[in-house]
């Protein structure tokens, strides 16, 4: 049951997504004063109204609404918040009194696995630069070897309820030039300041021959990683300074003094116990706030949280050029829009191109429809190129048949099916060996929830019963569309479904060999077709209609020359033979009968592999909330079979169906 709560901030009652992390964190929302007696006051930070409020009905309790450390990739409510401290003691930047925070750093005991959470959880902020706004990808900072000192906005409500003011500022910044006469001084303004919405307390006023005033946009991060010290008042970089190694000097009395942590210029008597960095994260991330996934609309861990975040940032970072696309056809482009913000569809190359020159934009191609000028007209005009396609989580049903992607890929190096030129995911693959564990551990949890909830790139069902020998070796050979890119691109010597099934046979002459049609072929929409009797003759069993995960599950070996199965089978621990060079070839996972490749000179492991095809390089859009969102969730809506098909493009796949039988029967 949720607690009944009033409120008189305007932001927590006309922001539909902040009410709807309100509700789902166990409050119920009401407005004015109507029987307000004895009920809970909810306010955003501490506003005047509250004591006025709580000095008129004394029986009731004020509950603070905060953003959470780790908020959105913008501020304001257009961006809503995926986490919220909630605070029914006090409110975390209010020195002068306690806080349930600061109860919760003063005697929670973190066991070891909160504190593997928490460790694992510094190492994903720090990987992917995610700090309480995310507008900046990150990247290179100044030159390293600064100090650094960190301005605020002018009123900012943690400044007073920090013991702090102005003079704070001024004593901060004549500190530091004391303490590193020598050095280079880097201040540090805020966003909102660099933005002109806001006053900061220092000016070029404050600059001199070693102390510069920073505004470039940029990764704090990047920022932290360069300096040598860092000066702070209560600023939150004072606590990414913590959690990026340093001891920060710190002048006012933020949520994070006192424990040991940090330079304290001011006392706080009360916090008396000495954290490390784990357990004060542990205690601000991971037990204070109250975490949100608004792509499920539900309450979730802190490390959904941030995943989810990271899918929305990510989807602002892609979109800082405007957007010219080709070669996209007419039912796919409602889908891309959702992936590509703002995207205009051009005409003709030399349109996307010149209308990417005059904006500062780019141009993107899908990948199958790249002519061979693009590149070079992209090239000579300065334009940043990049190709599209399908991701390998795609799907319930056939692209072929106009269901729309769940994911799809962006490469401004070449395209994954083509082992000719570099890619940006052979490079992933390539620099995978330096994951950090954290990601290899997403990686491998990843791919048991692909493997719990039966899930492949088209997520075709079929009735066939698998009752194959139990005294044969079981190979199954995929058959592919022969005109397809990876085919014409990567297949090597042997580039036909005949060919793969001989040289199959050749290989194993006394295995079970399962021969399983590509669903595109079977349905009359593309190349690639194989007499039965011919396959017949060289196989034991064609499989028409199956669920591929469990054909892979009942097979011991896959044979194939570039086919997506090839990877799902490398997912489901099945010896895999390749007679091409797809993608996840030539890393030490498969067997490799084809030509090799001199760029993939590294082995990997299977979790690393999976990191850099399911989570780094596709983008994936949630069929349900229409939002940004995560492998994860991706792979729950496809075991459900929850994927968005307008029912204009479920009336054409009737069409295309009738007119390719019409087809058939005149062939």
């Amino acid at each position: 049951m949720r607690k009944r709560i009033a409120v008189f901030s305007a932001g927590l009652v006309f922001s539909r997504p902040l009410r709807r992390v309100i509700r789902a964190a166990g409050y119920s929302i009401s407005t004015g004063w109507f029987g307000l007696r004895g009920r809970d006051i909810g306010v955003w930070g501490r506003i005047a109204m509250s004591h006025r409020v709580l000095a008129r009905w004394p029986l009731s309790r004020i509950v603070t609404f905060e953003d959470a450390f780790l908020r959105s990739v913008l501020p304001g409510l257009s961006s809503p918040p995926v986490g919220l401290n909630i605070d029914d003691i006090g409110v975390h930047f209010e020195g002068r009194s306690p806080s349930r925070l600061e109860g919760i750093l003063q005697t929670a005991d973190f066991d070891a696995g909160m504190l593997a959470r928490a460790a694992r959880g510094r190492a994903f902020l720090r990987h992917y630069g995610l700090s309480k706004y995310n507008a900046v990808v990150r990247g290179a900072g100044p030159e390293a070897g600064y100090v650094l000192v960190v301005d605020q906005v002018v009123g900012d409500a943690s400044i007073a309820g920090g013991q702090a003011n102005a003079r704070s500022f001024a004593q901060m910044l004549s500190t530091a030039r004391a303490e590193n006469p020598e050095e280079r001084i880097i201040i540090r303004t805020h966003p909102a300041v660099q933005n002109g919405d806001k006053r900061g307390h220092y000016s070029a006023d404050d600059e001199d021959e070693n102390t510069v005033l920073s505004s470039t946009p940029m990764n704090p991060w990047d920022l932290l990683e360069g300096a040598t010290r860092v000066y702070c008042v209560s600023s939150q970089m004072g606590f990414e300074a913590i959690l990026a190694g340093h001891r920060p000097e710190v002048f006012g009395v933020p949520f994070y003094a006192g424990w040991g942590l940090s330079e304290d210029r001011k006392a706080v008597p009360r916090r008396t116990r000495k954290l490390t960095v784990d357990e004060l994260f542990a205690g601000a991330m991971l037990v204070y706030p109250f975490w949100y996934d608004h792509a499920r609309r539900r309450a979730c861990e802190f490390e959904e949280a941030a995943q989810q975040l990271l899918v929305q940032a990510r989807y602002h970072w892609d979109g800082g050029r405007a957007v010219y696309a080709l070669g996209m056809r007419l039912w796919k482009r409602w889908n891309v829009a959702r992936f590509l913000r703002g995207v205009v569809f051009a005409k003709s190359n030399a349109e996307a191109v010149a209308k990417a020159k005059k904006t500062n934009g780019q141009v993107v191609v899908w990948a199958s429809a790249e002519s061979a000028e693009l590149a070079n007209m992209c090239a000579a005009a300065d334009v940043p190129l990049q190709r599209m396609e399908d991701g390998f989580l795609r799907s319930t049903g056939l692209g072929a048949e106009l269901t729309p992607a769940a994911s799809l890929v962006l490469d401004d190096r070449g395209i994954y099916y083509d082992p000719r030129k570099a890619s940006q995911l052979e490079h992933l693959i390539s620099q995978s060996v330096h994951l950090p564990n954290f990601a290899s551990n997403r990686a491998a949890a990843l791919r048991a929830q692909i493997l719990a909830a039966g899930v492949s790139k088209y997520n075709l069902t079929g009735a066939a019963t698998l009752d194959f020998p139990a005294n044969r070796k079981i190979i199954l050979v995929p058959g592919q569309v022969e005109d397809d890119a990876s085919i014409r691109l990567g297949a090597g010597d042997v580039s036909t479904n005949l060919g793969l099934l001989q040289a199959a046979r050749t290989a194993h002459p006394k295995a079970y060999i399962v021969y399983k049609p590509h669903p595109d072929v079977l349905a009359g929409l593309r190349d690639g077709s194989v007499d039965k009797e011919a396959a017949l003759d060289i196989c034991d069993r064609i499989v028409e209609a199956a669920d591929v995960a469990k054909l892979i599950e009942a097979s011991d070996e896959i044979w194939t020359m570039t086919s997506l199965l090839g990877f799902e089978a490398l997912l489901r621990g099945k010896l895999v033979t390749c007679l091409g060079l797809p993608f996840y070839a030539g890393w030490g996972l498969t067997q490799d009968l084809g030509a090799a490749s001199v760029r993939r000179d590294v082995q990997v492991t299977l979790d690393q592999l999976v990191h850099a095809t399911l989570i780094d390089y596709p983008r994936y859009h949630d069929p349900v909330s229409s939002l940004p969102c995560t492998p994860e969730l991706v792979v729950d809506r496809l075991a459900e079979g929850q994927t968005r098909k307008p029912v204009r493009l479920r009336m054409l796949s009737k069409l295309q169906g009738v007119f390719a039988g019409y087809a058939s029967i005149w062939r």
